[in-house]
């Protein structure tokens, strides 16, 4: 009893050994986990087929679950890494702007201010009140 289930830890090795081969992964957790399942479930019920056949089902199923979970994490570290990414591309194109605008600032080039009136009008049923607006032109 305690020889054959002693005989499985080698194939647990293998199986952790195959943990960093994306393409392999899978499958050999699912294998490892099922037959891990079917050997506990007959040394547990003294080989009962039911039993070892529930034991490897419920191996592949943990398994299924195991990499389920790991998906749903990567896919969340992949949009935590992309939102990142994206609010530092942001920032770095906002202070670009501002030292854009300071650079400008000490430049002496002439800048006028010229008055525009915008009288009264009607666009699309809402109402706009005359007003007075300014637009700053460089030279």
């Amino acid at each position: 009893m305690k020889k054959s289930f002693l005989q499985f830890i080698p194939l647990a090795c293998v199986v952790c050994l195959f943990t960093g081969c994306a393409a392999v992964t899978r499958t050999a957790t699912d294998v490892g986990l099922g037959a891990g399942g079917a050997a506990l479930g007959g040394e547990l019920t003294h080989n009962n087929p039911y039993a070892i056949a529930g034991g490897a089902a419920t191996g592949a199923l943990l398994g299924e679950t195991l990499h389920y979970a790991n998906s749903k994490l990567d896919a969340r570290s992949y949009q935590t890494g992309y939102d990142k990414g994206r609010s530092d591309a942001v920032k770095q194109q906002y202070w670009l702007y501002v030292s854009m605008q300071q650079a400008k600032a000490g430049d002496d080039g002439r800048v006028r201010l010229y008055e525009v009136h915008l009288p009264e009008q009607v666009i699309d049923g809402v109402i706009f009140q005359p007003t007075t607006e300014y637009l700053r032109i460089e030279e």
